[in-house]
């Protein structure tokens, strides 16, 4: 069987650090979601866990593609210039960590809902609470919606 390309090792970590990428990019959005669908007034004791157990998933893919974009500018992309010159790379890294901004209010909310949920206590989640972090959730969202966007119009020379 001719599978073209020898799987060296140099392939090899290219690709696995760009699976890595994509799969930590999939799985902080999917995280959001989930913690978009499960954000409620009052939530059970399950669910206030679960909504911090999403939180860490999401906040450890979200440093794994923090990390492995990194990786890819300097050793497993198209190389430093190609994105530093282009201003959809900046935009893209803009929007990215704009969206991380956002996510501390979500982070820190969720820590603190760790306390009482440690006492055997549940977190007090208001309406108003609800509210805002759904605006912050579904402004990550559509950060994270519109990086590909701007990946795949990288990808074509848009902006060079």
């Amino acid at each position: 069987m001719y599978l073209g390309t020898a799987l060296s090792s140099e392939v090899a970590r290219n690709a696995g650090t760009a699976y890595l990428h994509y799969f930590s990019f999939m799985l902080c959005f999917a995280a959001l979601v989930l913690e978009r669908k499960l954000l409620k007034v009052d939530p059970k004791r399950e669910e206030a866990i679960a909504m911090v157990a999403t939180d860490i998933v999401y906040g450890v893919a979200a440093l794994t593609l923090l990390l492995t974009g990194i990786l890819r500018v300097f050793y497993f992309g198209e190389g430093v210039q190609f994105y530093t010159e282009n201003p959809l790379f900046w935009l893209k890294i803009g929007t990215f960590l704009t969206v991380g901004g956002i996510s501390l209010y979500p982070t820190i909310t969720y820590i603190l809902w760790a306390i009482p949920l440690t006492k055997g206590e549940l977190p007090n989640v208001s309406e108003s609470l609800v509210k805002r972090l759904a605006i912050a959730i579904n402004i990550e969202l559509v950060g994270f919606a519109v990086i590909p966007l701007l990946a795949t119009l990288m990808a074509r020379g848009v902006g060079l």
